[in-house]
């Protein structure tokens, strides 16, 4: 059974593209703890992070250094923080969060809720700046 991240990477579930290549696709998260949070998957379906192939472990984490640096540059921050949780999509995925303090890493905060037109805008920005 395919995971709601393959359904996006398919088309079947729509999302906020940023990036994407042969292997990685990278989409806005839709429950957001800052304005550019950010989830980087393989395109391949696999649960857990380090199940991946040394080769595609490198190669994703090389995209998502590519992703966060359009998300510093488009969100100014002090730095782009990367979490790795897994538990909430058995699909492995790397988040990508633009932080002004480690407080904006902490995943009990709540979540913005931002318009369908505001993710589009946030969206673009990333893009643009890629």
């Amino acid at each position: 059974m395919a995971t709601i991240f393959s359904k996006i990477v398919a088309g079947e579930i729509p999302c906020y593209k940023v990036a994407e290549d042969e292997k990685f696709f990278a989409f806005l998260d839709i429950n957001p703890l800052v304005k550019g949070h950010t989830l980087v998957i393989p395109k391949q379906e696999v649960d857990y992070l380090f199940d991946l192939s040394d080769a595609d472990l490198a190669a994703m984490q090389v995209f998502a250094k590519h992703v966060a640096a359009g998300i510093k540059r488009a969100f100014p921050c002090i730095k782009v923080g990367q979490a790795v949780l897994g538990l909430e999509v058995p699909h492995a995925h790397i988040h990508l969060i633009p932080m002004q303090s480690e407080k904006d890493m902490l995943f009990s905060n709540p979540k913005l809720k931002l318009s369908d037109e505001e993710f589009a805008q946030i969206a673009a920005a990333i893009r643009a700046a890629l």
